[in-house]
Formats: C-alpha cells, structure tokens, sequence
C-alpha cells in the first residue's frame, strides 16, 4: 500500500494593520465576525491553533493532502492578516533524513 501524501504545515500569521486606531479597531471586530462564521475545511487537520499574547498574531499547525485547500482558506482572510507558511517535517523523519545526508556526504571521496 503507498503511502498517502500528507503535508504538515506552521502557519503564522499576523494582523494587517497600516490604518488609524479606528480603522484597526474595526478590521480587528471584523476578523472576529469572520472568524466566529468559518469552519475548517475537512481536508486539513488543524493539531494546534494558537494566539501570540501580545496580540500580535498566531500560528497554526495543521496537516493535509492539497496545498489548494490550505490557499484557499488563507484567501478568505488575507484582507485582514497576513500570513507566512512553512511545511515542516517530524523530528523523528527530519533527523532520519539528516542523518542519509551525512552518510552520503561521507560517501564521497
């Protein structure tokens, strides 16, 4: 049986401020009108969503198996945040990989 292909993802984003006090204050009640309507996609899996305590933002951890479904989300709040996304891989996978590289590397005369 393959494999299925299975992305995980650290996604933080941050609040597009640039305006007044006011005009921040009303994206900010906006973000949350929006964001107490939207569900996830059933596509992702969010494992950890979380908030900066300074309110400066958040990050998010989430797997799933189409970069569309992930686009697609960030899209609808884009207005309003603005977002950097990291695929990342488990320790245990990233060492075991890390570890094929020193091999090969030490495999070269």
């Amino acid at each position: 049986m393959a494999k299925e292909a299975t992305m995980k993802y650290v996604i933080a984003f941050k609040p597009r401020y640039g305006g007044s006090a006011a005009e921040n204050e009303a994206s900010a009640a906006r973000l949350l009108e929006m964001f107490n309507k939207w569900t996830p996609s059933s596509d992702t899996t969010f494992h950890q969503f979380v908030l900066r305590v300074d309110g400066e933002g958040g990050f998010a951890v989430t797997e799933g198996d189409d970069p569309a479904t992930g686009a697609r989300e960030i899209a609808k709040f884009s207005p309003l945040l603005e977002y950097t996304v990291y695929p990342v891989l488990d320790v245990a996978e990233a060492a075991g990989l890390a570890a094929e590289a020193v091999e090969w590397r030490k495999s070269i005369t």
